[in-house]
């Protein structure tokens, strides 16, 4: 598409992105505590309400991604993939009412200190070496991705738009911190629908509104009815989105740092399981935004002859290409949806600049230099932002290097994501696992996500290689279209027998296929090598599954449910003996804080503001003493 159809308002509304975005950060660095402390650098002082930090889940999960990626799938395959948002509901549920009481009330920072307080250390090091490795690998992926799909319809500067992303996102997150993080999410929402909806509007007037849009999309069959097709080689079917789906959103929602920092921001455990709440109309709605605009596309398109670099165009350059041609007689429209795309990019982007910094200083460095003081430690945390803010461009360079490989190097970030929520599972539901069990299981779901997604990533290219004239998968040289491998995945895969067949298992059931495997082989290595006693178990760290679910059986059989595990609810001696407690912890132990809160004026025995204790301007209360499914 030529560069005049891109105009000066257009870039305007873009420039303006960043400014308001580095204006966000830039207030947050210079108001308040400044970021003086690592609690309110990593935690923003554990003061957010739960409406912003709803809207930044959002906006970290709704990234470019989804964006290019979803009205592609409903372009391609009809309207099937809406049955995901039936997953939300298990898939926020469940976060709300177990994931969150536990990490909460554990005074947590890193999501990983749960493994060291359920294992020991040597666990805790090897979730967080999982974890900043599938960041660090997607980080350069979803920044150069876009790019380049924008830089292939409107002739935008590739690595201006690269270079001003990085930086503008280092800038705001290295000095704002997660406070920044968070606002600056809740401004891009807002861009995100205000893009979204001016593309639907415009391109359904242009249709002749909503009802010809569906009538077009029903004669060429692109509105799907519910397939219950229980095969899981099948890619999309109720079973696969509504219930494989749960796992996908557990992994993102349940135990992903860069979330639950966001819950672990919030002041008080209420406000965090309502953040977990409001989310799940958010997502709602943009998923319904997302598959309209794909009916939208695909009903104009009907109408309107495809130009002949169209016509070869892959389905996330399309949404490009049509997003020009309904708005480009609106000036400022077209920059509108670019800055809603980027800010997809930006709110997921410095996100995992905030959770990197988080998991290396708070398991990397500070177990190992516990003496190191509280404002060296703050700026270390800034350092580390930053560092990872340049390694991002670096890694979007060796993006643009990987041609093919780059497939591989997106489906990373979704096989990781299985193996760490078997683990934390694990370690959450099964008492009996131990740290050595722990460790066997992570390594064989690791073995096994990548034995499945390798092989099928090898297959497919067998399959393209063997039918030249079919287009590609990765849509020519584009490739945002490997974004979306594990959200809109390629074509069908052809029926294939014995071991190819077991590499076309269904991508949503990866993450439910990986978590098994973890659990399965962690329960029988810790069989194995002798049980971990209930008694030793610290209950805090446990959710007990059947006493909650049989809650209505005797006591007696409640308590042989528990396993041995103490029941915390009837063991005040954790709360009555803050001593004990500070030693704990000093020795790496069992608390990270008092579970059920400290009183006023800071921590025990001196303990400095940000270690993890409640101080005496942000006290929380514990409203939810209960949860239940």
């Amino acid at each position: 598409m030529p560069a005049s159809k891109f105009g000066v308002v257009d870039y305007t509304i873009f420039a303006l992105l960043l400014i308001f975005s580095a204006g966000i950060g830039l207030f947050h660095a210079l108001s308040g505590g400044k970021q003086r402390t690592v609690q309110e650098f990593l935690l923003a002082n554990r003061s957010m309400g739960f409406l912003p930090v709803a809207l930044s889940l959002l906006a970290t999960f709704q990234s470019a991604v989804a964006i290019l990626g979803v009205p592609a799938e409903i372009y391609r395959f009809g309207t099937e993939y809406w049955f995901l948002g039936c997953s939300y509901f298990l898939g926020l549920l469940i976060p709300a009412h177990v994931f969150i009481p536990i990490f909460y009330r554990l005074r947590l920072t890193s999501t990983y200190e749960y493994l060291e307080l359920r294992f020991n250390k040597v666990v805790r090091v090897c979730g967080t070496a999982t974890f900043i490795f599938q960041m660090v690998v997607y980080m350069g992926v979803v920044l150069y991705a876009p790019a380049l799909a924008l830089n292939a319809v409107t002739n935008f500067d590739l690595w201006v738009s690269v270079l001003a992303i990085g930086l503008v996102c280092t800038f705001y997150t290295a000095l704002g911190g997660l406070r920044a993080v968070i606002w600056t999410d809740v401004f891009q929402t807002f861009v995100m629908f205000a893009g979204q909806v001016a593309v639907i509007v415009v391109g359904t007037v242009k249709v002749g509104g909503m009802g010809r849009v569906w009538q077009l999309a029903a004669e060429k069959g692109k509105v799907s009815g519910i397939d219950l097709n229980p095969d899981p080689y099948e890619r999309h079917t109720f079973w696969s989105l509504a219930f494989g789906g749960v796992f996908m959103m557990l992994s993102l929602y349940g135990v992903n740092q860069a979330q639950v920092q966001r819950y672990l921001s919030s002041r008080t455990e209420q406000q965090a399981v309502l953040s977990c709440y409001a989310v799940f109309p958010c997502q709602q709605m943009v998923l319904c935004l997302s598959c309209l605009t794909g009916l939208v596309m695909f009903a104009f398109y009907q109408e309107h002859r495809l130009l002949p670099e169209q016509s070869s165009a892959s389905p996330d350059q399309m949404v490009l290409y049509f997003v020009m041609d309904v708005l480009q007689e609106v000036p400022g429209l077209p920059g509108l949806f670019v800055a809603c795309l980027f800010s997809g990019s930006l709110s997921t982007i410095s996100s995992a600049f905030n959770s990197l910094a988080t998991v290396t200083m708070e398991d990397l460095i500070r177990p190992y230099v516990p003496s190191i003081p509280e404002g060296r430690a703050t700026l270390y945390s800034k350092l580390l932002a930053l560092g990872y803010g340049l390694l991002c461009l670096g890694m979007a360079y060796v993006s643009s290097m990987m041609g093919p490989v780059l497939q591989a190097a997106i489906s990373i970030f979704g096989m990781v994501g299985g193996p760490l929520l078997g683990l934390f599972c694990l370690g959450m539901f099964f008492p009996c696992a131990n740290a050595v069990g722990a460790v066997a299981g992570l390594v064989a779901g690791l073995a096994m996500a990548f034995w499945v997604g390798i092989g099928s990533i090898v297959v497919n290219m067998q399959s393209v290689a063997a039918a030249p004239n079919s287009p590609p998968p990765l849509g020519g040289n584009l490739t945002t279209a490997v974004m979306t491998t594990l959200l809109t995945s390629t074509a069908p895969p052809e029926r294939l027998t014995g071991l190819r067949k077991f590499y076309n298992l269904s991508y949503m059931w990866y993450s439910a296929h990986n978590s098994t495997t973890v659990i399965v082989v962690g329960l029988l290595v810790s069989l194995l090598t002798g049980p971990t006693q209930g008694k030793d178990v610290n209950p805090h760290t446990i959710f007990p599954v059947l006493p909650r679910l049989l809650f209505c059986l005797p006591q007696r059989y409640q308590e042989r449910l528990r396993c041995g595990v103490r029941d915390p609810a009837k063991d005040v001696s954790d709360c009555l003996d803050p001593a004990s407690l500070t030693l704990e912890k000093t020795s790496q132990g069992v608390l990270n804080g008092l579970p059920d809160g400290l009183p006023p004026g800071g921590g025990p025995d001196g303990e400095e503001p940000g270690e993890g204790f409640v101080r005496a301007d942000g006290t929380h209360t514990y409203i939810l003493r209960e949860t239940s499914l």
